[in-house]
């Protein structure tokens, strides 16, 4: 009774990991293989890994971007050296991450979390382009810059956007095309990044 049992419960790890992005079955079952071989704590450090962030890490009240359960604001909105009357605008929390990396950006952010993929049924709704625009009312912004990744259906997001702002007077731009059309933020290097920010051009 015992090989049905064990079997079925690898089987659901490497499902589980099959599910990960980037990851395939073959890439699933490596990991499986190696979390079953590695000492317990590793293993177990892992597990550990994964509840504290699900329990502790929530979405930032303003700009959706990660924040700890114990703060409604991120640590960029919160910061009084960032400049709120520009506006960062990313698809999600990595690639804001990855935009900070170049030091290059002193304003705020606002993810999306998501773009626009009507084959996926991602629309409007989907994403927090509501919130954005409530911040735009608010009248403090002077300028969105569009950082959506350079390929259709991010350009896509950034041209949806840029229609619902319309009425509002605030400038709207978007990131040079120093980054490769078709690619993503998370694969751009420092100076790509420094270069596309400096370089900016209205949508």
């Amino acid at each position: 009774m015992a090989g049905p049992a064990y079997r079925s419960a690898v089987d659901r790890l490497v499902t589980a990991l099959g599910r990960l992005p980037g990851i395939g079955a073959k890439s699933a079952d490596r990991l499986a293989h190696h979390l079953l071989k590695c000492p317990d704590a590793e293993a177990l450090e892992l597990a550990e890994a994964i509840r504290a962030a699900k329990e502790r890490i929530r979405l930032c009240q303003v700009c959706f971007h990660l924040t700890d359960a114990d703060e409604p604001l991120c640590d960029i909105c919160r910061d009084p050296r960032r400049d709120p009357s520009i506006v960062c605008v990313v698809e999600q929390s990595r690639d804001l991450i990855t935009l900070e990396k170049s030091r290059a950006w002193t304003g705020l952010y606002h993810v999306l979390l998501g773009r626009l993929a009507p084959l996926s049924g991602i629309g409007p709704d989907s994403l927090t382009i509501d919130a954005l625009a409530a911040r735009v009312a608010a009248g403090q912004i002077r300028e969105i810059v569009m950082a959506t990744n350079p390929n259709l259906e991010g350009d896509g997001t950034a041209l949806l956007i840029a229609e619902r702002l319309g009425p509002f007077n605030v400038q709207i731009t978007r990131l040079a095309r120093g980054l490769a059309s078709g690619g993503t933020l998370e694969f751009a290097n420092r100076d790509m990044l420094a270069d596309a920010f400096s370089g900016r051009q209205p949508l």
